[in-house]
């Protein structure tokens, strides 16, 4: 076997969480199936598995449960012993649990059946599935108990437990655009450049753009720019871990000028160049860099 991935069985009781878990792992980048045959379980762990954007293997989860095909919990365990002795290591196994009066209350509220006693009560296909699993509970290393979780609890912990470096940055994407045009719609974060002097009035500059050396000094030069521009690189740096914690997949960082050619484009170039620094990888792009220049939408002849 060429390159095994990591692999993490999600099993446990019906309710107490293993959509959720598999949906954060896939958010993670893990690839996931859901109740997948028994009877395929060794085709699967055996197979090599498929690299990520990054190039990277994708660890992999499955979902098992009692409604699998197949299903027998002691033969989960001898399968996953069988496939560690012959030196598959990277195979772990994680239970979720959950009170029986918790679980009655989510199928009372959902007003779901519970799949093991669709024309009785829930509490009886519970304490079922609870004798089926029994086994597979007592044998899995990682267990959670989830009776005081809620489903944004449990996100977080899945992603705290099973993020893995490099396989699930958020993307970022750095965009200038110009305010007489509108905001861009996806923005998450925006950044007014209009309080910097404008090289639209400038007859030598107006022709050019951010991306200009002659353009960018004559920003640059203004009083209130080094401060300004350095402590939005600085808050950056400090939100965007924080936004990859959260799990968010895309970060969209908007700097506005008014036709958003000159100030916004130089500004954008310059704090993507600093996010490249710091090992982010944002994608840049510049709007309105081909519009039509008007001088009724650049504000004053002052340079603001």
């Amino acid at each position: 076997m060429n390159n095994p991935p990591e692999i993490l069985l999600v099993t446990g009781l019906s309710g107490a969480g293993k959509s959720t878990v598999l949906k954060t792992l896939e958010d993670l980048g893990w690839e996931t199936v859901d109740n997948l045959p028994l009877s395929l379980l060794d085709r699967l762990l055996g197979a090599d598995a498929p690299p990520s954007h990054t190039g990277l293997a994708r660890p992999l989860a499955i979902g098992i449960g009692a409604m699998t095909r197949d299903f027998d919990s002691s033969a989960i365990a001898r399968q996953v012993d069988r496939l560690r002795a012959a030196g598959r290591k990277g195979i772990s196994t994680l239970f979720l649990d959950c009170a029986t009066d918790e679980l009655a209350r989510r199928y009372d509220e959902t007003r779901h059946r519970h799949p093991l006693a669709p024309d009785r009560p829930a509490r009886e296909g519970i304490e079922q599935e609870r004798l089926l699993l029994e086994p597979l509970r007592r044998w899995a290393p990682e267990l959670i108990e989830t009776s005081r979780y809620t489903g944004a609890d449990l996100t977080q912990h899945i992603r705290r437990r099973y993020a893995r470096q490099g396989l699930s940055e958020p993307a970022i994407f750095v965009t200038s655009f110009g305010f007489s045009r509108g905001l861009p719609p996806d923005a998450d974060l925006v950044f007014d450049m209009r309080f910097l002097r404008n090289p639209h009035w400038d007859p030598q500059l107006r022709p050019g753009t951010g991306m200009d050396a002659p353009v960018a000094a004559y920003v640059a030069e203004d009083p209130a720019y080094e401060p300004a521009i350095s402590r939005i690189e600085d808050l950056l740096l400090l939100l965007l871990p924080n936004y990859q914690a959260q799990g968010k997949s895309y970060i969209n960082i908007a700097f506005g000028c008014t036709g958003g050619r000159h100030r916004s484009v130089h500004v954008a170039e310059r704090v993507a160049a600093r996010l490249r620094n710091a090992a982010f990888s944002p994608t840049v792009t510049h709007r309105d860099l081909a519009a039509v220049q008007q001088d009724g939408l650049e504000g004053r002849p002052d340079g603001r």
